[in-house]
């Protein structure tokens, strides 16, 4: 069987699906290897590192599609919207595998479907021991978290740690993390590494203990918020009104601050509104926000995705992608990710079997025989179709 890695072409993207140390566990499984040429090379991996790794080198993308039987990719054309060009050169029954944006887009998912591909969307992992992994959401989340650290860290006039000089003691910064997942843990271990005081809030109570274990105090509001994560542990989305009581709650510790990071996402939806433009009248001049969610319409009100704003003094980062800042590391993690969930579906002779009774597979399967099989898809695109996407809402 042999497996495809092709340039990305979603613009701006820097990742490649398979690096070259990631060969390895998928030569021995008899699989064969094909790389369209220069896929590696914005990531620091050219082709002669493949070639040496056992891979084959493919002249064009053309060629890529036409000999292979599985694509890996990190932006699939689910979410890819250059990717129609991609999509055309599929043939029935091939296996496309990366990120498909399949509940925020489901409606490419339904073009790859009428392609007649078999479409696995790596965000529908189920959050299972024997998946983590195979967690790209997670590797990838847990370098945003750590660039926004820096990026704030870059845009503010105060130096993060304490310092006791000669010409006088330095107060630490006051970093403020919205969101205690992947990212957010990683933002607040990085900015406790760099020396400020850092305070997080999320609002699921459970993850009190995850904040301090990164030496994170946790912020706790006093407000009844019910079951706020799903059984795979994702937050669930708020109502109008639980999110008003978060908002006049927070803003005092908003306003404390010297910079303010946000990761709030729900899986499918637009990001929620925590931090409105009444909240940060009255922040420090020179504060900062990073906004992590600002992709997916952001978590504050005044952020614009993939620009740096001011307002007031205050400066607001809205960036996209920043895991492809990164790109060598995160495709390596990446890799190990995609290359573990291949080997999932590969049985010992080297062949594709989808086993209808794995959660893996089960879950994360989109598309298959012309038709989108995925129930949360089915869902997506239903709700799609009969409404148009709400809006926020009146700020409070």
């Amino acid at each position: 069987m042999r497996v495809g890695v092709p340039r990305e072409s979603f613009p701006g993207e820097r990742r490649v699906a398979l690096v070259p140390g990631a060969l390895a566990p998928l030569l021995k499984r008899g699989l064969e290897v094909l790389v369209e040429v220069g896929a590696g090379r914005l990531a620091g991996y050219p082709d002669e590192a493949y070639l040496a790794a056992g891979a084959a080198v493919a002249p064009d993308r053309q060629r890529l599609a036409a000999d292979c039987e599985v694509l890996l990719q990190v932006r699939g054309p689910g979410a890819n919207p250059a990717a129609e060009a991609d999509l055309a050169l599929t043939h029935p029954g091939q296996v496309l595998i990366g990120l498909q944006d399949p509940l925020g887009s489901p409606e490419r998912s339904a073009a790859a479907a009428a392609r007649q591909v078999t479409l696995f969307a790596l965000e529908l992992l189920p959050r299972i021991s024997r998946a983590q992994s195979m967690d790209v959401l997670s590797s990838m989340a847990n370098l945003a978290g750590y660039k926004a650290v820096l990026l704030a860290a870059e845009a503010s006039p105060r130096v993060f740690p304490m310092m006791m000089t000669a010409a006088g003691t330095v107060a630490a910064a006051k970093v403020l993390v919205l969101g205690a997942g992947v990212a957010g843990l990683q933002a607040i271990a990085t900015a406790k590494r760099l020396g400020a005081v850092v305070e997080a809030y999320d609002v699921r109570p459970e993850v009190k203990e995850q904040v301090q274990s990164v030496g994170g105090k946790f912020v706790e509001l006093g407000l009844e918020t019910g079951q706020l994560s799903d059984k795979s542990g994702y937050a669930k989305a708020q109502t109008a009104e639980q999110l008003a009581r978060q908002q006049e709650a927070l803003a005092r510790y908003v306003r404390a601050a010297d910079a303010v990071i946000t990761t709030a996402q729900v899986p499918g939806k637009r990001a929620p509104l925590l931090l409105t433009a009444g909240m940060m009248k009255g922040m420090k001049p020179g504060a900062v926000v990073v906004d992590l969610a600002a992709e997916q319409g952001g978590n504050c009100a005044l952020t614009v995705e993939g620009k740096t704003v001011e307002v007031e003094g205050v400066t607001i980062i809205g960036p996209v992608n920043l895991p492809s800042t990164m790109a060598f590391h995160a495709s390596q993690l990446y890799a190990k990710n995609v290359a573990t969930f291949l080997l999932n579906l590969i049985d010992k002779q080297g062949q594709l079997e989808l086993r209808a009774d794995d959660e893996i597979v089960s879950q994360t399967l989109v598309a298959k025989g012309g038709e989108v099989v995925s129930a949360r898809v089915r869902e997506a695109l239903a709700a799609a179709k009969s409404r148009p996407e709400a809006g926020r809402g009146p700020e409070p």
